[in-house]
């Protein structure tokens, strides 16, 4: 029997319906990744990495799943594909309906072409660590070895 793992998403929209499309997200990861535990507020925040007069919505949720972390990254990328999201060859930042990243997939450390966990940047984006902090400060970064609640943005 496969055991619940504990997997952190951040959610991030400025095109359309911003708070509805993370909302959505939200629905579609409950009922194909699994249960979610605990959810931010939404901040609204600035573009970073690119301009853009569309600010962004962001938070962070955590989500218990049986799903490895290589099948939840193939499964977020068909649900912003369902929510309109549309990858280019283009590798800059860009606006967007949705964007969802992991954060943490239990205490893995993981270094693979298609996928980093923990996510390499959320130390250095403030739209994913005040959210983060609000819902796990105790939670330790399995890299940095601090608590979330004290990672000063860098």
């Amino acid at each position: 029997m496969n055991k619940e793992n504990l997997l952190v998403l951040s959610f991030g929209a400025n095109i359309g319906e911003r708070e509805k499309n993370i909302e959505r997200a939200y629905s579609l990861i409950e009922k194909n990744i699994g249960r979610m535990q605990k959810k931010s507020s939404f901040f609204e925040t600035k573009p970073w990495g690119f301009e853009s007069e569309d600010l962004f919505i962001n938070s962070v949720a955590c989500f218990s799943t049986k799903l490895d972390c290589k099948e939840v990254l193939r499964v977020i990328h068909l649900i912003e594909e369902n929510l309109g999201r549309k990858r280019t060859d283009w590798a800059g930042y860009q606006s967007r309906t949705i964007d969802i990243d992991i954060l943490f997939y239990n205490d893995l450390i993981l270094e693979s072409k298609d996928l980093t966990i923990p996510h390499p940047l959320l130390h250095k984006r403030d739209f994913v660590l005040l959210p983060l902090k609000e819902i796990l400060p105790d939670f330790i970064h399995p890299v940095l070895k601090q608590r979330i609640g004290e990672i000063k943005l860098q």
